[in-house]
Formats: structure tokens, C-alpha cells, sequence
């Protein structure tokens, strides 16, 4: 690799992959363009039967530890075809709705076809209808519009559309110039994007961790199963998922959050000490936080019966499943934390 310049490398990545859609279910472009990335790194890849991707790197020991990070998203299906030409969705996921008021979108169909549209509320506009700035944002209050000319279901029946199509909502993403990282779903490209980076550093810089690594890219997390089956051989397992931003909790933008506890109950005890060591002798910023409605990879592993140390990590993002923001010394806490992890084995 010519010239690797760490922050350009993920960020550039995380661009890229934010533009690729990618709900719960619809995974298969994302998957291939980071398949395609970490071949031309060098490193050898699987998948499983649901489309998880699994990556491997060799290491100096017969120890083997595992990365996970999803890049599924929330998003939105077609539940049927309104008389008018207008879509009823259902959700994917747990988007908070209000905000998908407003937002364009891509229909996809089954047989390829891409259409755009709007997500509205049913109480439109401001001049026909006295709820319009104050009616429930909800999906059964709320449409999508087709930038099509259709008045009728027929009218949408002729173009492909139909019940089942997946919808993507527009990330809107931005790198400001003072390092801050907008857009809807850095949970959790932003996370695919660190362990990237550590791949593309270990390649750069001809590094060889001290154990056996595998990555697994999963595509169902955001609907709760996307790592439930994991590689026999894994006996450490790193989530690497977003940090929460918010009320009672210490992480901010800036830090690489360590979550002791979540819904699905505390995470390994001697696990979390290590990185929580390690954050302390790499000087990173880090917090430790406890998150009460949160589940991750590693709870799908543990839920599903293996037999693991785990563990979860993250740079801190701010509005979670809103209109997302994180910055730059957030991911590279995040990165600098998992080069330590691995490099120790």
C-alpha cells in the first residue's frame, strides 16, 4: 500500500460503504464491496449461510479471537400499495420515526429495479391538514411518495414494486472540517470502518498479531441475530459497536467507549479489565458505561450458546438510530485500543 495515510483510509472507506445500501436483509452489495477490500489487503474470507462475512488473519499463536461489527442498518419494507400510489412500509429495526419524516429513499425492487421516493407523514402539508406539525410520526401514520407518475396501485403494480421490496433511507453523510463524521447508520459502518483501518495498518506496516483473528461482518444485528453462529475456534469475542451518547452516561464523540453491562447482562469481567488496562496504558480516551437498552453481537453469540469470553468497544455516536454524528478522535481511540488488543494476543 502506497502512501497509507490511516485517517484517509477509513474515512474514505466509511464513505464509501455509507453510500451502499444496506437494511437488515439486504446486505449482499456491502458485503461484496468489503470482501473486494480485504482481498486486495491480502486476507482470506468466508461466508456463512445467512451472509455473514468471516475474515481471516493469521497470527503467532494457536489462540484465536474474534472482531465483529455489523453492517446491516435499520430501514424500512414495503407492507402494501395504497389505492392512491403511495406505499404503507413496515420498519426494520428501531429507527426513531420522527426523524425519517422528510428523508428520501430508494425503493429496490425484487427484480433490480431502483425507484426514489419521500417518506412523509399522512398529515402532509401545512396548508390542507391542522395536525401536520403535530400528528404521530409512526409507520402507521406515514408513507412513502414514488418519484413516478402514479395515481393508482395498478400504477405502482407496473413498475415491479410490490409487497416485500426493501426500502433504504438516505444517510446524508458528511466529513466536516473539523473531523466530525454525519450520517445516519455509523451504527455500525463507522465500526466496520476501524477494523478496516487495524487490517490495512497490519498489511501497511507487514505486522503479524500475536493470536489468530476472525472478523466476522454480520447482517442482522440491528433485528438481533447476526452473530449467533460464530467460528468453534473463537474464544475471545470483541463486538465492535457504537458507544451511547446521553443522559447518565460518560461517553462523548471523542472517547472509544467500553461497555461494562447491557440489556443482555455484564460483559466478561476480565476481558473489560484488560481493555480498560489497556486504554489506561495507551493514554486513549476512554469511558466505561453501562447501557440498559442495547444488545450486541456478542449477546447473539452468548444468547446462542457459545462458549466465549466477550467484550464491547466503540467510538462514541451521538443520536442513536437519528441523524448519527461521531468524530474522528472517537474512531481512532477506537482503533488505537483494538491495535493494542490484537498486537498483545
Amino acid at each position: 500500500m502506497k502512501n497509507f495515510n490511516m485517517k484517509d483510509y477509513v474515512l474514505n472507506f466509511a464513505q464509501e460503504l455509507l453510500a451502499i445500501d444496506s437494511p437488515s436483509g439486504y446486505c449482499m452489495e456491502a458485503i461484496q464491496f468489503i470482501k473486494k477490500e480485504v482481498e486486495q489487503l491480502g486476507y482470506g474470507t468466508s461466508m456463512n449461510a445467512k451472509g455473514n462475512l468471516i475474515i481471516d488473519v493469521p497470527g503467532k499463536s494457536d489462540k484465536t479471537i474474534g472482531l465483529c461489527a455489523h453492517v446491516d442498518t435499520l430501514g424500512l419494507m414495503v407492507r402494501s400499495i395504497k389505492d392512491d400510489g403511495t406505499l404503507a412500509f413496515t420498519t426494520i429495526g428501531g429507527p426513531i420515526m420522527p426523524t425519517y419524516d422528510g428523508e428520501y429513499c430508494r425503493i429496490r425492487t425484487r427484480d433490480g429495479k431502483v425507484y426514489t421516493g419521500t417518506i412523509l407523514s399522512n398529515e402532509t402539508a401545512a396548508h390542507v391538514h391542522k395536525e401536520a406539525g403535530t400528528a404521530k410520526r409512526c409507520a402507521e401514520n406515514m408513507h412513502v411518495r414514488i418519484d413516478e407518475r402514479v395515481k393508482s396501485k395498478d400504477d405502482v403494480l407496473k413498475l415491479g414494486i410490490q409487497n416485500g421490496d426493501f426500502i433504504a433511507v438516505d444517510t446524508k453523510t458528511q466529513i466536516t472540517d473539523r473531523d466530525f463524521i454525519k450520517s445516519r447508520f455509523l451504527d455500525d459502518k463507522i465500526s466496520v470502518a476501524c477494523i478496516m483501518g487495524v487490517l490495512a495498518h497490519f498489511k501497511d506496516n507487514q505486522i503479524t498479531p500475536g493470536c489468530n483473528i476472525k472478523v466476522i461482518v454480520s447482517t442482522y444485528e440491528e433485528v438481533g441475530h447476526g452473530s449467533s453462529q460464530i467460528p468453534a475456534e473463537i474464544e475471545e469475542l470483541i463486538a465492535v459497536d457504537m458507544g451511547c451518547i446521553g443522559d447518565d452516561l460518560a461517553c462523548t464523540e471523542y472517547d472509544v467507549s467500553i461497555c461494562a453491562k447491557d440489556s443482555s447482562g455484564p460483559y466478561d469481567y476480565e476481558l473489560t479489565s484488560k481493555l480498560i488496562e489497556l486504554a489506561k496504558s495507551e493514554k486513549l480516551n476512554y469511558v466505561v458505561d453501562i447501557y440498559p437498552m442495547y444488545g450486541s453481537d456478542v449477546s447473539a453469540a452468548l444468547s446462542a450458546g457459545s462458549d466465549i469470553r466477550g467484550a464491547l468497544i466503540g467510538p462514541g455516536v451521538a443520536a442513536s438510530h437519528g441523524m448519527e454524528r461521531t468524530h474522528w478522535d472517537g474512531v481512532e481511540n477506537t482503533i488505537k485500543l483494538l491495535l493494542a488488543y490484537l498486537q498483545e494476543g
